[in-house]
């Protein structure tokens, strides 16, 4: 391990981050809101945090590895979700549990809150909840990269440790350092088109910014409880699912229609095709079954709520005009199964991926027909691509991780006092980096014990850094020289 390396680098992030404190800062002297002790003193303690970290080791220049990439990145989300925290504790005063926990759902997108009362908030604090989505939509780490190509820390180990997805190995350009650019102008992009949007469609500007940097980043942070709902505007529902699901899209994809100027890429590619036809099936599902059970006046009302609901849990947004969990039937349970399928692979969405659950069922079926014909040659495709089968066992490899990390921490929630429905509905809500649950959990976890507020906070750093990131720190192997 390149010990020296990794402090010093994580003295520059942690330099570079404390910069984030700064339109809080100007929000807060803006607003007259009473928060500009606790965002300068935020600024400061992350600053001199990070200059003790870079200043004794400031000639140690070592390249990273892998290895060491996967170390740097868990451990800066730990330390991200610290200072993250520190406006909670000095602005709300929340203990330093509901603090981290919201600070972790905040940076991975989770979107599950401890905080009740959000229309009561200072604006300098909404905005840091806010903006700490966005951040970790993309991934700081990628913004490192992306605007510090010349760190001479292994910007390639870092970018393959954070960035999601299954391609996440493919460089879009030569350089990776022009790689992460690309993506974050893409992103920056988004979230404005978003913004504007909200802002002609009714919102005021501050909320229209706010929640344009939490559906592109599929986080689903609002400055309200009631989250969308709050407006009850149909047109405002419908922005937010195109943005919910652009953001739920590989943004390789976006990256290559923009390049191209066509918009094939998003017709053509396999993953988001799948992801689209997801979508509208359980929509015209959804909605139907609402509407035969009489819980919306209209069919088209029933659409409506169907079809922002859908966007919201299978982009992992978490957003809400409903408790999808008091509605009727099977749909709880056929969102929660769209909650662990997710967006598309390198998206900002979490759960499985629509990428590995088609490689699963191809996977699968190709089972089946070797069963079935013992000696053919099979070979499992995505569109025309043969896929090897180093990454079919890749997939299959962290499927069973998933899964089992799911049913470990549904035990464990239990163990900690939850009842079945709301264990299996908090790590719903968590690995798959969702915000909403089930029973206890359906809309908060303020009232949970802080032991389930800590297993939800290693569930959502699993999902966050899917699984493999963060679970390989525990195998003894990798600290084996």
């Amino acid at each position: 391990m390149q010990w020296r390396a990794i402090i010093r680098l994580f003295g520059i992030l942690l330099m570079l981050y404390s910069l984030s404190f700064a339109p809080s800062l100007a929000l807060s002297l803006g607003y007259g809101d009473g928060q500009l002790k606790v965002f300068g003193g935020s600024l400061i303690l992350t600053l001199i945090a990070g200059f003790i970290l870079f200043a004794p080791n400031v000639k140690a220049r070592n390249e990273l590895s892998v290895r060491d990439g996967f170390l740097v990145v868990a451990l800066f989300w730990v330390l991200l979700s610290l200072v993250g925290a520190l406006p909670f504790i000095l602005g709300l005063h929340l203990s330093l549990t509901d603090a981290i926990f919201e600070s972790v759902s905040g940076f991975t997108t989770t979107g599950a809150t401890v905080i009740v009362g959000l229309d009561q908030l200072p604006p300098s604090i909404l905005y840091h909840r806010q903006q700490i989505q966005w951040l970790g939509g993309m991934g700081v780490i990628v913004l490192a990269v992306a605007i510090l190509p010349l760190l001479g820390v292994g910007g390639m180990q870092l970018y393959r440790a954070e960035a999601s997805g299954v391609a996440k190995q493919d460089k879009l350009t030569p350089r990776i350092a022009e790689t992460a650019r690309s993506l974050w102008t893409i992103y920056v992009a988004l979230t404005a088109a978003c913004a504007l949007a909200f802002w002609l469609a009714g919102m005021n500007l501050f909320d229209a910014v706010g929640h344009a940097f939490t559906t592109v980043a599929t986080g689903g942070f609002s400055t309200h409880d009631a989250s969308i709902g709050y407006y009850d505007s149909p047109t405002i529902e419908l922005i937010a699912i195109f943005f919910m699901l652009a953001g739920g899209v590989n943004f390789a994809v976006h990256f290559l229609a923009l390049r191209r100027k066509i918009l094939s890429p998003y017709v053509t590619d396999t993953e988001v095709r799948s992801y689209g036809l997801i979508f509208l099936f359980a929509t015209l599902l959804i909605a139907l079954t609402l509407y035969q059970q009489d819980t919306y006046a209209s069919a088209l009302e029933a659409l409506r709520y169907s079809g922002f609901q859908v966007a919201s849990i299978l982009t992992s947004t978490g957003f809400g005009t409903a408790t999808f969990a008091d509605w009727p039937l099977h749909i709880p349970m056929l969102l929660v199964i769209l909650s662990f399928i997710g967006g598309c692979a390198g998206s900002t969405a979490g759960g499985l991926k629509v990428m590995r659950v088609l490689l699963l069922a191809k996977l699968g079926l190709r089972q089946l027909f070797l069963l079935a014909h013992p000696q053919a040659v099979s070979v499992v495709k995505v569109g025309k691509k043969p896929v090897s089968e180093d990454i079919l066992f890749s997939v299959w490899g962290f499927y069973v991780l998933y899964l089992v990390s799911a049913l470990a921490l549904t035990v464990a929630m239990m163990a900690a006092g939850l009842d079945l429905e709301s264990a299996f509905g908090a790590v719903v809500a968590t690995i798959n980096l969702l915000g909403p649950g089930l029973g206890e959990v359906a809309s908060t976890f303020a009232d949970t014990s802080a032991t389930v507020k800590w297993l939800g906070v290693f569930g959502m750093l699993v999902g966050r850094l899917e699984v493999f990131t963060l679970l390989i720190l525990f195998l003894p192997a990798y600290w084996r020289h």
